[in-house]
């Protein structure tokens, strides 16, 4: 793992609220752990030679105190507007992302009708890419959450109207 992925699991912890992450690999363990306003990094690297371990060592505060915490998003309808909507929400921390490659159309656009099993967008979790598919049947009415933009669990992602 490198310093740029290193800085990358931070933000996206930092921004995913998730209270601690823990990643061991073969000769690398890293913990992420968040604590209100302060993310706190502890990295063993065993494998490297001490001129690298030297070199990433001085980073590590700046990685600490460059997260940055952006609020939600909040252009969700009126209340009274989601009360006849069914909320879809997402079954995990993660990636948000509206279709499998930049270049290929988003699976679902407003005004989609969709059915139970309709797969509406990718959910990337740790280098796995997650298939999120439909439990209702509907029409799509707004989509929550912007394009390769971190979600937490359980976060509205689509507003669907019954049918």
């Amino acid at each position: 793992m490198d310093i740029k992925q290193i800085q990358d699991l931070i933000r996206f912890v930092s921004k995913a609220g998730v209270s601690e992450v823990s990643i061991e690999q073969k000769d690398f363990k890293i913990t992420v752990k968040t604590q209100q306003a302060q993310t706190i990094v502890n990295a063993t690297i065993p494998s490297l030679p001490q001129a690298t371990q030297a070199a990433a060592a001085p980073q590590q505060p700046q990685i600490a105190t460059a997260v940055e915490h952006t609020p939600a998003p909040t252009d969700a309808p009126a209340a009274a507007d989601v009360s006849k909507y069914l909320t879809i929400k997402s079954p995990m921390i993660g990636t948000f992302y509206r279709s499998s490659t930049p270049e290929k159309p988003s699976f679902v656009n407003v005004g989609d009708e969709i059915k139970s099993g309709t797969v509406l967008c990718i959910v990337e979790a740790m280098k796995l890419f997650n298939e999120i598919e439909s439990e209702v049947s509907g029409r799509i009415v707004k989509v929550l959450v912007e394009n390769a933009s971190p979600v937490e669990f359980d976060q509205p992602l689509f507003l669907v109207e019954p049918m």
